[in-house]
């Protein structure tokens, strides 16, 4: 380590003396020339491993550059190696964030063209446009789309997976959904430049708008949350937070959703959870549970089922309290997985459904 720092030393020493002596340079490079010329002037012996580090799209992008640089005078490359080991030297350490990334990209590029590269970037995961939108839930796309002309839509089905447009099309309004089938049945190879206008589309108004709006709000986070606590801990954190910041507690408390919030549930939804709740969990659950919720419980279930639960419930004697809240927690994750996957609806109140 010693060698090597004193190696470092010795070379930003000698650049920065032929630095004082040379001529500065009329040239400015861009930002992947810089690149390139950092990369070429390392070789294969020290650039092996970045090389290793890169990926396709980018060891494709950098190839072409490095292939049409030219002749690079000696100035420029010491210049730049200087900035670069002098920037790492100082630093100690390099920060890759958001806004260190936003501040490069504008030393080099438009601000239109930054304001781009860092609207996808924060958007959905994907290397493209198409692999970005094979991310977003099918409720936001299908609400998007709605509003587009018939063929675009098409078009940007006819780029998803199967099963993913699949879910689109079975939200999208009927009418709409049969003429975008049919256009798709008659669509032959779509144009590059259509493509590409689709693309830019996407990015500008849809991409643009969901970035915008990806972070979600701190109090919805919360509530899940403390919808996972314990209701020993939950009490304990509320009743500080009351204390601290009323207004946070109450909107908390009106997000969250409860096992006593199960009773809600329609009698369909309220029969397929049953169906898919391990007996032994809604047993210990309604242990703890109100006469409310117990009766809503046996109220979906034949006259069988509710006898041998209540048989099961009476036959287990004393159950620890952190069992039930464990038992209630996970009644209350499964609804809201079925939820997630259209087989139940589920609401805080009678007139406002909670998607989830």
């Amino acid at each position: 380590m010693a060698s090597q720092k004193k190696e470092i030393e010795n070379l930003v020493a000698t650049l920065a003396e032929r630095q004082s002596e040379a001529p500065k340079s009329g040239k400015q490079l861009t930002g992947p020339e810089r690149a390139a010329v950092l990369m070429l002037a390392l070789g294969e012996t020290h650039g092996g491993k970045i090389w290793a580090l890169l990926d396709d799209d980018d060891l494709r992008r950098l190839s072409i550059v490095m292939s049409t640089l030219g002749n690079v005078e000696s100035s420029l490359v010491e210049n730049l190696l200087l900035e670069f080991v002098g920037r790492l030297s100082s630093a100690g350490s390099l920060l890759g964030n958001f806004d260190a990334t936003e501040r490069l990209l504008q030393q080099y590029l438009p601000p239109e063209r930054v304001g781009n590269i860092m609207e996808e970037i924060r958007g959905p995961a994907g290397r493209n446009m198409w692999e970005k939108l094979a991310n977003v839930q099918e409720e936001v796309l299908a609400n998007y789309l709605k509003n587009e002309y018939p063929q675009t839509i098409a078009v940007v089905l006819s780029k998803l997976a199967p099963e993913h447009a699949a879910r689109v099309l079975a939200i999208l309004p009927e009418e709409i959904g049969l003429d975008v089938i049919s256009r798709m049945l008659k669509m032959e190879a779509v144009q590059k430049e259509v493509l590409e206008r689709v693309e830019q589309t996407l990015r500008t108004e849809f991409m643009s708008s969901l970035s915008q709006t990806r972070r979600r709000d701190a109090h919805e986070v919360m509530a899940e949350i403390f919808n996972n606590f314990d209701r020993q801990t939950e009490t304990r954190f509320m009743t500080s937070l009351e204390e601290t910041s009323r207004e946070s507690a109450e909107r908390i408390k009106t997000l969250m959703f409860t096992f006593d919030d199960l009773v809600r549930l329609d009698a369909g939804s309220a029969q397929t959870l049953l169906r898919s709740v391990d007996k032994d969990k809604l047993a210990i659950a309604l242990k703890g549970a109100t006469e409310t919720v117990r009766q809503f419980f046996v109220g979906n279930m034949s006259s069988r089922a509710s006898k041998m639960l209540l048989d099961d419930m009476q036959a287990m004697g004393p159950v620890r309290l952190r069992d039930v809240d464990e038992a209630q927690v996970m009644l209350v994750n499964l609804a809201k997985d079925l939820a997630a996957k259209g087989e139940i609806v589920i609401s805080k109140t009678r007139d406002e459904e909670l998607v989830y």
